[in-house]
């Protein structure tokens, strides 16, 4: 039988495969009545894809920097002090380096921007790929790993533990979690909210790396980590006992966080919409194209079996 060590081989993505298309799937619940019809309609879409960022990761060039942001390696206070404006920080800091620490916050406004055109100009297969993929940039936003270089604990001997928060714990227990988060609220200021975020994830990786800390030198080797059957694979995990044992001394912060994602999502799309000066969605086509379904089948072939691999700066376990 095939034998895998899931926790030390896992990549550094944010909120798994299981997070991400919960995340953008809840989001559509958050939406008014004029955008929900439409959003429904496509919520296959919009779950289905929305982890085809991280799909592209390693070769598409320049996409690996979207999903993080490095904020301690600018210094202290960083997340306030770092220009908001993307032409700003690369005269300030060049892009080499911003490449190499991660552009989240401005990703996520960029394509904000992108998304109310594409309502604009009433582009369903545009409002749709746009959509899901800016559903994932947020969520990343959201998760702490993804605002430190210490990303995956390789800095402080705890490798693993970025799929312990991000994949293990919602797997395990987000069935318990309160999803309910009321209407999408429209954001006057979507710059300062998505800085904000990461600010707040910034905030909270002293507690994700120094718990995990404390609560390894309570279990040995072979309670916190066991072996569990995974299609035809028998992989090595956390412990259900170290995983929930994490999650009660993170007191509730994966659910906080994973419900200011879902919250942002539907915040972002309706701003979008709202800016673009409310469209009728309901006289748009109800699916995306023959040719965007194309699109995505040659892009899904492309991932799965990538000729070259594109370089990838920063956060690379």
């Amino acid at each position: 039988m095939l034998c895998a060590y899931l926790v030390a081989a896992q990549p550094a993505r944010a909120w798994g495969f299981f997070s991400h298309r919960l995340i953008n799937r809840l989001a559509v619940y958050t939406l008014p009545r004029e955008m929900i019809g439409f959003y429904k309609a496509n919520i296959d879409y919009l779950t289905d894809n929305a982890t085809r960022p991280d799909s592209r990761r390693t070769v598409v060039p320049g996409e690996a920097p979207r999903h993080f942001l490095d904020v301690d390696v600018y210094g202290d206070s960083a997340v306030y002090k770092l220009p908001r404006s993307y032409a700003d920080a690369v005269a300030l800091l060049g892009e080499d380096s911003l490449l190499r620490h991660g552009i989240v916050p401005w990703q996520v406004v960029r394509m904000k921007g992108q998304l109310t055109e594409a309502f604009r100009a009433h582009e369903t297969d545009r409002i749709l790929h746009l959509s899901a993929d800016l559903g994932h940039y947020i969520a990343d936003a959201c998760v702490p790993l993804h605002a430190t270089h210490n990303y995956n604990g390789q800095l402080t001997n705890q490798r693993g533990i970025h799929a312990l928060w991000e994949s293990r714990l919602p797997e395990l227990l987000s069935s318990g979690y309160d999803f309910f988060t009321g209407p999408a609220p429209y954001l006057d200021r979507p710059t300062d909210v998505i800085w904000a975020a990461v600010g707040r994830s910034a905030a909270a990786t002293d507690s994700v790396l120094r718990f995990e800390r404390e609560l390894t030198l309570k279990f040995p080797e072979d309670r916190k980590y066991g072996f569990e059957q995974r299609g035809n694979l028998t992989v090595r995990a956390y412990s259900r006992d170290f995983a929930r044992e994490y999650h009660q001394r993170l007191n509730g912060q994966v659910e906080r966080q994973m419900r200011l994602a879902l919250r942002l999502v539907g915040a972002f799309w309706y701003t979008a919409w709202v800016d673009a000066g409310q469209p009728d969605l309901d006289k748009l086509p109800r699916s995306p194209s023959r040719r965007e379904q194309e699109r995505l089948a040659l892009e899904a072939k492309q991932t799965a079996e990538p000729t070259t691999k594109a370089p990838v700066p920063g956060h690379e376990e």
